[in-house]
């Protein structure tokens, strides 16, 4: 109406409503701009904010593009008293400068476009917050349910690197040298040549991460105290400690790329709480995995106590009550049969001791004697053969071989075993090492045996062979 000392209340109304209805940061920065353009009826708006680590986007405009050499008007917008940013408007579409009561309601809309920021912050927040304590939740989950080591701190720097959107997630442990390696990495693409890239003892960064101290980097490329030879790569970074119950697992780092958004300080408090919270899932996940394989180790180490003091007894004793009655037999049949009788006990013993041995091993883990490693042999070629190959040991295998002559004798074995498993008709093979073997200069040696009873190939009339080989000790 004429006289209205207000007269553009209305629309500052709408500008405001319509600044405090969104949420989502960003969403709401472009209403500020779009509202205070259409509101003083500027052709161009832009709203730069003061700080992008913690502000969001460096600046959002409308779409049209400033006009050169027209009047502008630029006030300032605070968050809790503090500078956020600034509103800038250029170009009136009837022409001439902006009015005193154009800067007014500008600065009315800067005012409540403050608190809508305020307001968007704490959801953005809160939602992160809600990510991170999610991501933590499911990392435990997953540790928890039995997942192995490596496996688990793949969890954790994938997990990380999505909450954290860092474009990888790498984990870092402790070498013997003093230095620290990675030994986990999570990209958007092949990690390549990460893995294996060390800290070298002396790094300046060093003595905190090994301290169990957070570490946040502005510009990995440029910082002085990073000495890795991927640095160049990365931008912004946190290196933050897995460290529970006061043993240090090793370091989560969360590098983005060169000249992406730093890190805010909400962010560097919800990444250091999920790596603390992911280290005690790591001691827990572990201490269980360990006390499964007790369970398991101790529940072997009783099948072969049993074997032992059952099984093997009871055999030694029927092979003795057997040469007891060969000695006494007269007819030269029977003595034969009797004589088979007990040869096939004794092999019996022999293959029972195997598997309590066998099962003596600890689980899940690869062999690292001789016989443990003789047995995997055995055991993997086992599944294509659909039958168990037959093994003795012979002597003191695991302390008289040395690692040189273990090698050749597996790389032997092996070829020995395929050779023999794609014959025809084979439904035994034997496997003998025997440690107490000589040479003929009389040398000690290894000797290795393996003998299988299929078909030799066409035109020959015999089944089975024997593979034999032998180094000296």
């Amino acid at each position: 109406m004429p006289g209205d000392p207000v007269p553009h209340l209305p629309p500052l109304l709408e500008a405001v409503l319509g600044v405090g209805s969104e949420l989502e940061l960003r969403t709401t920065l472009q209403r500020i701009v779009d509202g205070a353009a259409e509101l003083t009826g500027a052709r161009y708006a832009a709203l730069s904010t003061a700080d992008p680590g913690k502000g969001g986007p460096a600046e959002i405009r409308t779409t049209t593009p400033a006009p050169q050499d027209a009047d502008g008007l630029d006030v300032p917008i605070l968050v809790g008293g503090e500078p956020f940013g600034r509103l800038r408007l250029i170009g009136r579409s009837g022409g001439g400068p902006f009015t005193g009561e154009e800067e007014q309601l500008l600065r009315v809309l800067a005012a409540q476009a403050g608190a809508a920021i305020g307001n968007a912050r704490l959801y953005e927040a809160a939602r992160q917050r809600e990510r991170w304590i999610e991501g933590a939740a499911a990392v435990t989950t997953a540790l928890l349910s039995g997942e192995s080591a490596a496996d688990a701190l793949m969890t954790v720097a994938e997990r990380a690197r999505l909450l954290a959107d860092a474009c990888a997630g790498v984990i870092l442990q402790p070498t013997p040298e003093g230095g620290m390696e990675i030994v986990t990495a999570s990209t958007h693409d092949d990690p390549g040549d990460l893995v294996g890239t060390n800290i070298e003892p002396g790094s300046p960064v060093l003595e905190q991460l090994l301290g169990g101290e957070p570490v946040f980097i502005d510009d990995s490329a440029t910082d002085p105290r990073m000495t890795t030879r991927v640095r160049h790569r990365f931008g912004p970074s946190m290196m933050l400690p897995l460290q529970a119950d006061g043993q240090l697992i090793g370091t989560l780092a969360l590098p983005r790329r060169r000249g992406a958004r730093p890190y805010t300080d909400v962010e560097h408090r919800l990444a250091t709480q999920f790596a603390s919270q992911a280290a005690l899932a790591l001691v827990l996940a572990g201490a269980r995995h360990r006390r499964e394989r007790l369970a398991v180790y101790e529940d072997r180490d009783r099948i072969a106590r049993d074997l032992h003091d059952l099984v093997v007894q009871r055999l030694f004793a029927t092979g003795m009550m057997l040469q007891a009655a060969q000695r006494r037999a007269r007819v030269g049949v029977v003595q034969d049969m009797l004589g088979k009788a007990v040869d096939e006990l004794e092999s019996t013993v022999q293959e029972v001791r195997t598997a309590i041995f066998a099962l003596q091993q600890p689980p899940a883990e690869a062999p690292t004697t001789l016989r443990g490693r003789v047995l995997r042999e055995t055991a993997g070629v086992a599944a294509v053969l659909g039958f168990q190959p037959s093994t003795r040991f012979l002597g003191a295998v695991d302390s008289r071989v040395p690692d040189r002559v273990a090698g050749q004798l597996l790389t032997t074995l092996r070829r020995a075993l395929d050779t023999a498993a794609r014959r025809r008709g084979v439904s035994r093979i034997e496997v003998t090492v025997d440690a107490t073997a000589t040479l003929t200069d009389g040398r000690a040696a290894v000797r290795l045996t393996v003998y299988d009873d299929g078909d030799l190939g066409p035109g020959e009339d015999a089944q089975g062979t024997t593979a034999t080989w032998r180094a000296p000790l």
